[in-house]
């Protein structure tokens, strides 16, 4: 009985490695799933059914390899999905711009030529590019019943290597926001943070992305200066950048909300294609370097929150 389960257990072992493919060898029982033979009590002790294993090792020996777990590097965390995240990013702009005239309509009615907010929020949303129908679509949506006004709420936390986040939330159910953010942070492993123990480390600005492929800096310097910008930032390079990395990579435009639609006339009139903010981004003051692993983790964190209904962008200080 004992030979029996000593059987069993370095059956079991060998199928973990083995995957349970099973083979024969002409001249003997058949080794199935496990290397077990068919009847293990015709074999009268442990050395017998050792003796069958040789033997089918000299017929047939299957090669396991084992591999240390690939490291994607940076390269590939920034080229994945850039479609699907430019789409993304697009798709928040919309949602944004749509709860912030719901929530415009509710306070002061429909009509921007009495409601400066409203007229406001129309403005950005034209110089932002957002469809018209979004905009009409949201308006009437103000007047359904049952349709609350959305709150705008930030939601500090830590992620992966030192990082620090911010969440950006604009919602008509507090708790609801605040229960499914928490419930990401548990699942990928992330720490909820206090009240302004991470807002410091950010500013907030309105911010002009323009693709490296479609500009130079000393080109950007001189709009910037010509149009009252603050800043131009640099994309961050890397070593293992390929040229496709740097041209797929940003400059940012820093700028205040009086000079910003002057940056985006500019940058037309020069036939700059670029990408605007959705109505200002949360910059770091100092960015942090982590090693790979954490970027893999933290690039995860922001995905899953950013699949949220309620979270309209998520900023952190990661270079």
């Amino acid at each position: 009985m004992g030979s029996y389960s000593s059987i069993r257990a370095f059956g079991a072992l060998l199928h973990r490695f083995s995957n349970g493919v099973p083979f024969k060898h002409s001249n003997s029982v058949a080794l199935r799933t496990g290397f077990l033979p068919k009847n293990p009590s015709s074999f009268s002790s442990k050395s017998s059914w050792l003796s069958l294993y040789e033997v089918k090792l000299s017929v047939r020996v299957r090669t396991i390899q084992t591999f240390s777990p690939v490291c994607m590097g940076r390269r590939s965390s920034k080229i994945a999905g850039r479609k699907g995240a430019q789409d993304a990013k697009k798709a928040k702009l919309y949602s944004k711009i749509g709860k912030e005239v719901v929530s415009a309509v509710k306070r002061d009615g429909p009509n921007p030529k009495s409601n400066t907010i409203l007229a406001a929020v129309l403005e950005k949303a034209k110089e932002l590019d957002v469809p018209k129908e979004i905009v009409e679509r949201n308006i009437k949506r103000a007047s359904e019943k049952g349709q609350e006004a959305y709150i705008e709420k930030f939601y500090e936390v830590y992620g992966f290597g030192g990082v620090s986040m911010i969440i950006e939330v604009l919602t008509d159910k507090i708790n609801r926001s605040v229960a499914a953010v928490r419930e990401v942070m548990k699942d990928c492993g992330g720490k909820m943070a206090d009240p302004g123990s991470v807002m410091f480390k950010f500013r907030r600005a309105r911010v002009v992305n323009v693709k490296a492929s479609e500009a130079d800096k000393d080109q950007l310097l001189t709009i910037a200066l010509d149009t009252g910008a603050e800043d131009v930032i640099e994309p961050p390079v890397y070593e293992d950048d390929a040229e496709e990395d740097r041209s797929e990579s940003y400059y940012k435009i820093v700028t205040s909300a009086e000079n910003y639609s002057a940056i985006l006339e500019k940058l037309r009139e020069e036939g700059i294609n670029f990408e605007t903010d959705n109505g200002f981004e949360m910059l770091p003051i100092t960015t942090i370097e982590v090693d790979d692993e954490a970027m893999d983790l933290n690039k995860e964190l922001m995905s899953k929150l950013l699949e949220l209904d309620d979270v309209d962008a998520v900023y952190m200080d990661q270079k």
